[in-house]
Protein backbone atom coordinates (compact mmCIF):
# COMPACT_ATOMS: atom_id res chain seq x y z
CA UNK A 1 0.00 0.00 0.00
CA UNK A 2 1.28 3.37 -0.83
CA UNK A 3 1.12 6.23 1.80
CA UNK A 4 -1.30 8.45 -1.05
CA UNK A 5 -4.44 6.96 -0.81
CA UNK A 6 -5.03 8.23 -4.16
CA UNK A 7 -2.04 6.85 -5.46
CA UNK A 8 -3.25 3.49 -4.34
CA UNK A 9 -7.13 4.09 -5.99
CA UNK A 10 -5.12 5.24 -8.91
CA UNK A 11 -3.03 2.09 -9.70
CA UNK A 12 -5.76 -0.58 -8.93
CA UNK A 13 -8.71 1.68 -11.27
CA UNK A 14 -9.38 0.27 -14.84
CA UNK A 15 -9.08 2.71 -17.35
CA UNK A 16 -12.68 3.96 -17.40
CA UNK A 17 -12.44 4.72 -13.60
CA UNK A 18 -8.73 6.27 -13.64
CA UNK A 19 -9.97 8.55 -16.54
CA UNK A 20 -13.40 9.29 -14.09
CA UNK A 21 -10.72 10.13 -11.48
CA UNK A 22 -8.48 12.47 -13.16
CA UNK A 23 -9.53 13.26 -16.74
CA UNK A 24 -10.26 16.63 -15.88
CA UNK A 25 -7.05 17.53 -14.51
CA UNK A 26 -6.53 18.28 -18.62
CA UNK A 27 -9.22 20.72 -19.87
CA UNK A 28 -11.83 19.10 -21.88
CA UNK A 29 -8.90 16.41 -22.34
CA UNK A 30 -9.86 13.02 -21.20
CA UNK A 31 -7.47 11.50 -23.44
CA UNK A 32 -4.58 12.80 -21.58
CA UNK A 33 -5.65 10.54 -18.43
CA UNK A 34 -6.61 7.42 -20.92
CA UNK A 35 -2.92 7.60 -22.50
CA UNK A 36 -1.13 8.05 -18.74
CA UNK A 37 -2.95 5.27 -17.52
CA UNK A 38 -0.71 2.40 -19.74
CA UNK A 39 1.76 3.77 -17.62
CA UNK A 40 0.84 2.29 -14.33
CA UNK A 41 2.02 1.71 -11.24
CA UNK A 42 2.74 5.03 -10.19
CA UNK A 43 4.39 5.45 -6.82
CA UNK A 44 3.50 9.00 -6.17
CA UNK A 45 1.66 12.10 -7.73
CA UNK A 46 5.03 13.53 -9.31
CA UNK A 47 4.93 10.07 -11.50
CA UNK A 48 1.34 10.68 -12.47
CA UNK A 49 1.95 13.95 -13.80
CA UNK A 50 4.97 12.81 -15.35
CA UNK A 51 3.09 10.23 -16.96
CA UNK A 52 0.42 12.38 -17.86
CA UNK A 53 2.75 15.32 -19.57
CA UNK A 54 4.59 12.54 -21.33
CA UNK A 55 1.28 11.87 -22.95
CA UNK A 56 0.73 15.33 -24.12
CA UNK A 57 4.27 16.17 -25.52
CA UNK A 58 4.54 12.72 -27.13
CA UNK A 59 0.88 13.70 -28.82
CA UNK A 60 1.08 14.57 -32.29
CA UNK A 61 1.00 18.59 -32.61
CA UNK A 62 -2.89 18.67 -33.71
CA UNK A 63 -3.24 16.75 -30.57
CA UNK A 64 -1.51 19.33 -28.56
CA UNK A 65 -3.32 22.60 -29.75
CA UNK A 66 -6.72 21.03 -29.29
CA UNK A 67 -5.64 20.55 -25.94
CA UNK A 68 -4.36 24.47 -25.49
CA UNK A 69 -7.15 25.56 -27.58
CA UNK A 70 -10.06 23.24 -24.68
CA UNK A 71 -9.02 26.10 -22.24
CA UNK A 72 -10.81 29.10 -21.86
CA UNK A 73 -9.61 32.94 -21.78
CA UNK A 74 -9.12 34.70 -18.62
CA UNK A 75 -11.56 36.81 -17.55
CA UNK A 76 -13.22 35.96 -20.64
CA UNK A 77 -16.59 35.72 -21.74
CA UNK A 78 -17.36 32.36 -19.91
CA UNK A 79 -15.72 33.48 -16.99
CA UNK A 80 -18.45 36.55 -16.94
CA UNK A 81 -21.44 34.15 -17.44
CA UNK A 82 -19.93 31.73 -14.99
CA UNK A 83 -19.83 28.94 -17.54
CA UNK A 84 -16.48 27.58 -16.66
CA UNK A 85 -15.30 24.15 -15.69
CA UNK A 86 -15.23 24.01 -12.36
CA UNK A 87 -11.41 23.27 -11.80
CA UNK A 88 -11.09 27.26 -13.96
CA UNK A 89 -13.36 28.85 -12.22
CA UNK A 90 -11.95 28.36 -8.59
CA UNK A 91 -8.39 28.86 -10.21
CA UNK A 92 -9.45 32.34 -11.93
CA UNK A 93 -11.56 33.34 -8.92
CA UNK A 94 -8.39 32.30 -6.55
CA UNK A 95 -7.08 35.06 -8.49
CA UNK A 96 -9.84 37.70 -8.44
CA UNK A 97 -10.52 37.32 -12.22
CA UNK A 98 -14.53 37.06 -11.57
CA UNK A 99 -14.34 40.63 -9.96
CA UNK A 100 -12.95 42.70 -12.35
CA UNK A 101 -13.83 46.14 -12.69
CA UNK A 102 -14.91 47.06 -16.14
CA UNK A 103 -11.47 48.97 -17.26
CA UNK A 104 -10.12 45.27 -16.05
CA UNK A 105 -12.00 43.47 -17.79
CA UNK A 106 -11.81 45.18 -20.89
CA UNK A 107 -7.67 45.10 -20.52
CA UNK A 108 -7.74 41.34 -20.38
CA UNK A 109 -10.70 41.04 -23.39
CA UNK A 110 -7.81 43.25 -25.70
CA UNK A 111 -5.09 41.14 -24.23
CA UNK A 112 -7.10 38.06 -24.83
CA UNK A 113 -8.29 39.21 -28.35
CA UNK A 114 -4.46 40.07 -29.12
CA UNK A 115 -3.06 36.43 -28.03
CA UNK A 116 -5.61 34.98 -29.80
CA UNK A 117 -4.99 36.70 -32.78
CA UNK A 118 -1.44 36.08 -33.22
CA UNK A 119 -1.26 32.66 -31.66
CA UNK A 120 -4.71 31.66 -32.89
CA UNK A 121 -5.39 29.69 -29.58
CA UNK A 122 -5.87 31.47 -25.58
CA UNK A 123 -3.30 32.76 -23.40
CA UNK A 124 -2.68 30.12 -20.94
CA UNK A 125 -0.90 30.96 -17.35
CA UNK A 126 -1.27 28.62 -13.87
CA UNK A 127 -2.71 32.01 -12.23
CA UNK A 128 -2.69 29.80 -8.90
CA UNK A 129 1.05 30.66 -9.31
CA UNK A 130 0.50 34.53 -9.84
CA UNK A 131 -0.82 37.76 -8.93
CA UNK A 132 -2.72 39.34 -11.83
CA UNK A 133 0.08 42.30 -12.13
CA UNK A 134 2.31 38.94 -13.44
CA UNK A 135 -0.14 37.85 -15.18
CA UNK A 136 -0.66 40.81 -17.17
CA UNK A 137 3.46 41.04 -17.56
CA UNK A 138 3.39 37.62 -18.74
CA UNK A 139 0.88 38.31 -21.33
CA UNK A 140 2.34 41.14 -22.60
CA UNK A 141 5.61 39.34 -22.23
CA UNK A 142 4.53 36.54 -24.53
CA UNK A 143 2.82 38.08 -26.92
CA UNK A 144 6.61 38.89 -28.13
CA UNK A 145 6.90 34.71 -28.48
CA UNK A 146 7.03 33.33 -31.86
CA UNK A 147 4.63 30.38 -32.27
CA UNK A 148 7.03 27.75 -31.15
CA UNK A 149 8.38 28.86 -28.36
CA UNK A 150 4.29 30.02 -27.42
CA UNK A 151 3.12 26.41 -28.00
CA UNK A 152 5.80 24.56 -25.63
CA UNK A 153 5.17 27.46 -23.44
CA UNK A 154 1.06 26.97 -23.20
CA UNK A 155 1.68 23.46 -22.59
CA UNK A 156 4.42 24.09 -20.12
CA UNK A 157 1.41 25.68 -18.54
CA UNK A 158 -1.10 23.48 -18.84
CA UNK A 159 1.49 21.38 -17.20
CA UNK A 160 1.72 23.54 -14.05
CA UNK A 161 -2.01 23.70 -13.87
CA UNK A 162 -2.59 20.33 -14.12
CA UNK A 163 0.28 19.49 -11.38
CA UNK A 164 -1.81 21.95 -9.13
CA UNK A 165 -5.18 20.23 -10.01
CA UNK A 166 -3.72 17.03 -9.15
CA UNK A 167 -2.43 18.36 -5.65
CA UNK A 168 -6.13 19.43 -4.86
CA UNK A 169 -7.64 15.32 -5.34
CA UNK A 170 -7.51 13.13 -2.38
Amino acid sequence: MNADPLIDRLNQADRDGFVVRIGALYEHSPWVAAEAWTHRPFHDRASVHAALQRAVLNASEAAQLALIRAHPDLAGRLARAGRLQPHSTGEQQGLGLDRLADDEYDRFDRLNTSYRTRFGFPFIIAVRAHTRASVLDAFERRLGHDDGQERQTALAEIGRIAWFRLQDLD
